[in-house]
């Protein structure tokens, strides 16, 4: 038989787990409630890159309902009451100087096909008012973002056909140095600095992507390319899917310096999922990356904080944040930590939208600006797989042409040695 201090600890234990539940549901409840009122728009999923990699992009092999290796499909979706994405269109860098071009095409046409596939559940989106119109309709507002400056083929002609394609933003650089942009490797060591940041061609394709209504992304680019944007860029920038330097020392994160320069940009970061920039290790959980929302906020405010899962593009993700369906966990998590309605809706869509609203905005009060048909200078993205159709072809100065019949006359010279031998 227990005894009556025993019965009293047990129900005082009891209450003690009834009350933390209780209190969980409501956080959940109370997270459930705001994104049925603002749309929750993640910044990058890297979905198309499985389906080329696991089906070649034959979408007819796929089915999105019950597809179950992959972090995101269209049930895993809906439970997370994901309103917006922005797919990435992404290809390695080996393929820089070859097929990006072509295989970024390819990436951007299974994304319309995808829409074009399951128009229940997706709809195409490419402006600001189209996410809003989607959140009305209950459909997943599905946008497009570039990962990888190398996919221009250093060509602002090929910026502008994309945008017409349909992509909203473009990550000036993957892990790779472009002709105009540093990447992240070269602050961790691993690459040397190719342009000190932007090249001259890099700073007109700023320039270009704030007169089209391109979103300029920061992830994956090194500091000083950071920097050069936000200083440069008529409009607000985002970081797509990086997460707190501060938090975890890893280059691909955002340091303390330029958080608040995105807040005085009036721009975002949105914070990534995968393990490695979280902790800094290979394993994490939601806590933690809750900590990164959280340090964003104390440093530059919740106006620059958004979500950026990364979603089929890591092998590692946190526990607790083990697919697509989980953002809801996340939210709950900022709500008990003391997140208020108006902070937590900022993170989840309002930044966003206030974000693209300004960068078409900007485009906007750009209208009459030409479009800038300067190319770069060939000299700089020479190699054996590009060909010089349009540059002009330069004079051979008087060494040159010393040089260039130098051989003709050695033969000459030869022959005549050889006639006069003869001769004689």
């Amino acid at each position: 038989m227990l005894s009556g201090s025993s019965v009293w600890g047990t129900l005082l234990i009891l209450s003690c787990a009834l009350k933390l539940s209780l209190t969980q549901d409501e956080h959940m409840n109370n997270a459930l409630r705001l994104m049925s009122e603002t749309p929750l728009i993640d910044g990058h999923n890297d979905l198309p890159w499985q389906l080329r990699m696991k089906f070649n992009n034959q979408l007819n092999k796929v089915d999105l309902y019950t597809l179950n290796n992959t972090h995101t499909n269209i049930p895993k979706i809906r439970e997370g009451r994901l309103a917006a994405q922005f797919w990435a269109a992404y290809v390695p860098c080996d393929t820089q100087y070859k097929d990006a071009a072509r295989q970024t095409l390819e990436q951007i046409d299974v994304i319309h096909r995808m829409c074009m596939k399951y128009p229940e559940a997706f709809m195409f989106a490419t402006s600001s008012k189209d996410i809003v119109d989607a959140f009305s309709q209950n459909r997943t507002a599905s946008l497009i973002g570039v990962e990888g400056g190398h996919s221009l083929d250093s060509s602002l002609g090929t910026l502008r056909t994309m945008y017409h394609l349909g992509v909203r933003y473009l990550t000036l650089t993957h892990s790779c140095n472009t002709p105009w942009a540093d990447n992240w490797l070269v602050d961790s060591g691993a690459e040397p600095s190719q342009h000190n940041g932007l090249s001259e061609f890099g700073k007109q394709l700023i320039f270009e992507m704030n007169r089209i209504g391109m979103l300029i992304d920061l992830a994956h680019v090194s500091e000083n390319v950071m920097n050069q944007v936000l200083d440069l860029s008529k409009a607000p920038v985002i970081f797509s899917h990086s997460s707190a330097y501060a938090v975890c020392p890893h280059k691909r994160n955002v340091p303390d310096d330029v958080l608040r320069k995105v807040q005085n940009k009036k721009g975002i970061v949105m914070v990534n999922f995968y393990n490695d920039y979280v902790t800094c290790s290979n394993t994490a959980n939601l806590s933690q990356v809750a900590d990164h929302f959280d340090h964003i906020k104390n440093v530059a405010g919740h106006s620059i904080i958004g979500f950026g899962g990364d979603y089929d593009g890591v092998g590692r993700v946190p526990g607790g944040l083990e697919d697509v369906s989980k953002y809801p966990a996340l939210v709950a998590e900022l709500l008990r930590r003391g997140w208020t309605d108006a902070e937590v809706k900022a993170a989840l869509g309002d930044n966003l939208l206030r974000v693209f609203r300004e960068v078409e905005r900007v485009r906007d009060s750009l209208k009459g600006t030409a479009p800038d048909d300067l190319p770069i200078p060939y000299e700089e993205v020479k190699n054996d797989c590009r060909t010089s159709y349009g540059y002009p072809v330069p004079n051979p100065d008087s060494a040159g042409t010393i040089l260039s019949l130098s051989p003709l006359a050695l033969v000459l010279t030869l022959t005549l040695s050889s006639l006069l031998s003869w001769s004689l």
